[in-house]
């Protein structure tokens, strides 16, 4: 099975961070978020991506295109031009991807990225996420859970961390304690990580315009073709300057729930 990534966005929440560089290759541990999410999906034996292109896509062509490049040893000569990459260990190990980069156009909607794609997804179930959140989740039981519901389309519901900490205040008006940012308030949310039948394409019907998580969830939900994946592990979206610092914090000190 496929994976799809929407890797298109421009990010303008996490300000300077995308001035020069799209969304999913801001660095977690030296690494685009983007080679994280994938190294998941990895992990669990899916890899085939799709990766869906807009704002600078170019940036992540060049990475995959010298991926190889970039681990190994190189001899230049300067005088005629000459490049010599040496295999190495680190070479060696090199991910065993294969990896389709499609430009699906840097004013497109997520639903219209989806529907560009459709020629490299090879008319067969495939998953889909967006290229901006990790997570510690079991992928192949979301497929098998996908299999069992025979629904349309999948999604995986958490639930997502408070935004602000909690003072739990006694009847008598006095703080009890403190609740470090507590997970959400028992409402759950669309955390991505999708998996779609091939008949989801009958459900874009706006073309570039189309938003995914409009008109065609929002179909779909009303004919009782979704089917919800409750995931109560790690789950975080890298939206802001902040959850990025709070990446990088769990990465630098191996704490980083979604490594693998």
């Amino acid at each position: 099975m496929k994976v799809a990534l929407l890797a298109g966005g421009l990010g303008t929440r996490i300000g300077e961070e995308t001035v020069t560089r799209p969304k999913p290759m801001i660095e977690i541990g030296g690494k685009p978020i983007l080679w994280h999410i994938m190294k998941h999906y990895s992990a669990h034996g899916f890899n085939e991506f799709v990766v869906l292109l807009g704002y600078k896509g170019y940036l992540i062509k060049e990475f995959f295109a010298n991926y190889y490049l970039h681990q190994s040893d190189v001899t230049i000569d300067t005088k005629t031009g000459k490049m010599t990459v040496h295999s190495n260990a680190t070479s060696n190990e090199s991910e065993d991807w294969k990896i389709t980069l499609v430009e699906t156009g840097p004013e497109t909607m997520t639903g219209g990225r989806v529907l560009r794609a459709r020629k490299y997804l090879d008319g067969a179930p495939f998953m889909l996420t967006y290229g901006d959140g990790v997570t510690d989740l079991n992928i192949k039981k979301l497929v098998e859970f996908h299999k069992a519901q025979k629904k349309t389309l999948t999604l995986t519901a958490i639930l997502p961390e408070g935004r602000f900490g909690v003072v739990d205040i006694k009847d008598d008006h006095s703080v009890a304690r403190f609740l470090e940012k507590p997970r959400g308030d028992g409402s759950w949310i669309n955390g991505g990580f999708f998996v779609c039948e091939p008949s989801i394409f009958d459900s874009i019907t706006e073309g570039d315009k189309t938003v995914f998580e409009r008109t065609p969830m929002e179909t779909l939900a009303s004919k009782g073709q979704i089917a919800a994946y409750r995931h109560e592990g790690f789950w975080k979206c890298m939206d802001t300057l902040r959850d990025k610092q709070d990446l990088e914090a769990l990465w630098s000190t191996g704490r980083a729930p979604w490594k693998v």
